[in-house]
């Protein structure tokens, strides 16, 4: 594995356009292997002011210490770094993303500095083409802190092998206790926090370049907002979560959570009760 370090967190922005304008190029061809590359940002100090606004946006309380789904949005910057690269393989408006898996080993203050490292890794084939594994770590004062994994699946893609059925995690079977909703800016205000300016969730304009008569919300703000819809989180804990419908802007959804085992099942909901997202989380 080669690990590049980088002198400074990427550009979004331009990397989304390039991975736009570059995806022709990319489509249809075969792949056969991830890139052995992992991206790397040493020394990095968290900027306290975005935080606190990401905080608003998603729900959370602003307290010193910071939830998962913060240093996922670090991680993000290389990510689309990594999947902008000449060599990654697939083309950037066929990816999905499926699912969460993250889990925070100890709280970590906003004054942190942190090491950030994001990494592609096992290509497998599914039922509808192919999915991946990005990987991202995060460790302050050389502790590892934060570990998360997000699935991607390539639409349309081949690879070699038989897919295998993925785990679904279960809805709780309860009634929603909250309901939420949802501005026509919302996407566009995440957007400014998270720096995943990428058009599907910008402006009914920009979202019907790719097919969507509305904008949607991120998935990762559902997701947040779905842990600081459960209140106080433990210090150290796992968090799932499956992306199922998206969420059109502007709109109304219910947030359903029931205790199970250790920890709690939750899900977001349409109108007629069909999970938008689905995801547990339990002590780590």
């Amino acid at each position: 594995m080669t690990v590049r370090e980088l002198a400074a967190v990427p550009d979004v922005g331009p990397l989304l356009v390039k991975g736009l304008v570059g995806s022709a190029r990319k489509r249809g061809l075969p792949v056969e292997k991830l890139p052995r590359l992992s991206l790397l940002l040493d020394d990095q100090a968290q900027d306290v002011a975005r935080f606190a606004d990401y905080c608003r946006v998603v729900g959370y309380g602003l307290t010193d210490r910071v939830p998962a789904t913060w240093l996922h949005v670090l991680t993000f910057p290389l990510q689309a770094a990594l999947m902008a690269d000449d060599a990654f393989p697939f083309a950037l408006p066929g990816l999905v993303h499926v699912s969460n898996d993250m889990t925070l080993a100890r709280p970590v203050s906003v004054s942190e500095r942190l090491r950030l490292l994001v990494r592609a890794e096992n290509l497998r084939p599914h039922a509808r083409g192919a999915v991946f594994d990005m990987v991202g770590e995060v460790h302050a004062s050389d502790e590892p802190v934060w570990r998360g994994t997000s699935l991607y699946l390539a639409t349309g893609v081949r690879v070699a092998g038989e897919p295998t059925a993925a785990e679904r995690l279960p809805a709780p079977t309860v009634v929603p206790s909250q309901q939420w909703r949802l501005a026509p800016d919302l996407g566009r205000r995440y957007a400014e926090v998270s720096g995943d300016f990428n058009p599907i969730h910008l402006s009914p304009a920009t979202s019907r370049l790719f097919g969507f008569r509305r904008p949607i919300i991120h998935g990762m703000w559902t997701h947040a907002r779905a842990l600081a819809g459960l209140g106080r989180l433990p210090d150290a804990y796992r968090a799932r979560v499956q992306f199922a419908k998206p969420i059109a802007l502007p709109g109304r959804v219910g947030f359903a959570a029931a205790r199970r085992d250790a920890g709690w099942s939750f899900a977001v909901v349409g109108k007629e009760g069909k999970p938008h997202l689905v995801g547990d989380i339990a002590s780590a």
